[in-house]
């Protein structure tokens, strides 16, 4: 087990095609509201221009609005913020059109799909959209995406001691890449996190890697259903401790041997 550290938590975004927004998911969490049957339109982040913001594929366009929404409930400006966006699949439609059209007609192939389908498509929409020239990371780890997009977050703060941005984001599989690659609904993620507790600090993260056999933790609350079958499910549980505001631990995947051990507590101003 490795070393313990401590990160602070300012800002939390959290979009789901049932619950768009962290007030709306935090309340379902809290047993305070339900969670409504139908699903919300995507996101249209003001980030982007209108024509820009329109053919936006549906990742850009998730991954930009929880960015958004966590800097603005951090009081941090975006083009201060180093960012880590972690996503499993990338832009599973554009990849399908792609092996499409190559498939059929090459030659028609569209040059904005394809800008549009490398994995740090949203990683780039943001830093130009805020003219932001701090370092930017786009990865991905299979199953285990956002503990490893998290630890990376994690990792960035403690070394720079500057805050840092990380958002999460996976979306539908469609097509024949279904039937090998499955993901479900469109789920966007985003902290703000920082080494040292302030103004707008909202949680306290203690946290470690562990080796061994592990049980990694599942949501087990509102957010169980709406996340099933999307790979960003695997930091729900996360989410549903900062949204219940207590002290609790958390165990996300890294390996088949290794975890990100998290302990939460809320923070509380003197």
């Amino acid at each position: 087990m490795s070393a313990l550290h401590t990160t602070y938590v300012e800002g939390i975004a959290l979009w789901l095609e049932r619950l768009p927004g962290w007030e709306q998911a935090r309340a379902a969490i809290r047993g305070e509201a339900g969670t409504p049957a139908g699903p919300a339109p995507r996101p249209a982040p003001t980030l982007l221009a209108p024509t820009e913001r329109r053919r936006a594929p549906d990742t850009v366009a998730i991954a930009l609005e929880v960015a958004s929404r966590a800097c603005t409930a951090a009081g941090r400006d975006p083009a201060s913020l180093c960012s880590v966006f972690a996503s499993t699949h990338g832009d599973l439609a554009i990849s399908d059109y792609l092996c499409e059209t190559l498939a059929a007609t090459p030659t028609l192939l569209s040059p904005t799909k394809f800008h549009n389908s490398v994995h740090n498509a949203a990683a780039g929409y943001w830093t130009i959209g805020n003219t932001c020239v701090q370092p930017s990371t786009a990865l991905t780890a299979f199953r285990h995406t956002f503990a490893s997009g998290l630890l990376e977050a994690f990792m960035q703060v403690q070394c720079e001691q500057a805050p840092a941005l990380f958002v999460a984001y996976d979306m539908p599989s469609r097509g024949p890449m279904a039937t090998v690659t499955l993901s479900r609904g469109l789920i966007g993620a985003a902290l703000v996190l920082a080494p040292e507790p302030g103004e707008r600090t909202l949680a306290r993260l203690d946290w470690r890697t562990a080796h061994g056999t592990y049980e990694a933790s599942a949501p087990a609350g509102a957010l169980a259903e709406p996340s099933a079958g999307n790979p960003m499910a695997q930091g729900m549980a996360l989410f549903e401790a900062l949204a219940r505001e207590r002290a609790e631990r958390v165990t996300l995947g890294l390996g088949a041997r290794l975890a990100l051990a998290v302990e939460l507590a809320p923070y509380n101003r003197v």
